[in-house]
């Protein structure tokens, strides 16, 4: 099956089903997560730049796993965060409107980079 309309439809339905249900949580029920999703990318980030130096594909792996699981995180914090802001005042919502884009970009680009890596292990298997 071809990796990039896989992949598109697959962060379709993570963007959607997440930003659902943020939508429909309880008013500021997932603000606590912005921590959490920060120190998680600290520590990505930590580990992606011991990774160059020790060069291991199970690192590179876990990171990419993990920054998919945080980058699900982030769609629940920025929308609940977004309709925040609204409700406050802040009707920027073009600004709103970008923030939701990188966390779109970024979700495909991870879930790309999963489904391509799976797709080479499958062609070297059968070979």
């Amino acid at each position: 099956m071809p990796v990039l309309p896989t992949a598109f439809m697959g962060t379709a339905m993570i963007f959607t089903c997440f930003t659902l249900s943020a939508l429909y949580a309880r008013r500021r029920s997932y603000l606590f997560l912005g921590g959490i999703l920060m120190s998680a990318m600290s520590l990505m980030l930590l580990s992606s730049l011991g990774n160059l130096f020790f060069g291991s594909v199970w690192l590179f792996q876990a990171n990419l796993y993990l920054g998919l699981m945080v980058m699900c995180g982030f769609v629940l914090f920025d929308t609940q965060l977004i309709i925040e802001k609204a409700e406050n005042g802040d009707k920027d919502y073009i600004w709103h409107c970008v923030d939701l884009f990188l966390d779109f970009v970024t979700l495909f680009r991870k879930l790309m980079m999963i489904l391509a890596m799976n797709e080479k292990d499958k062609k070297k298997e059968k070979k």
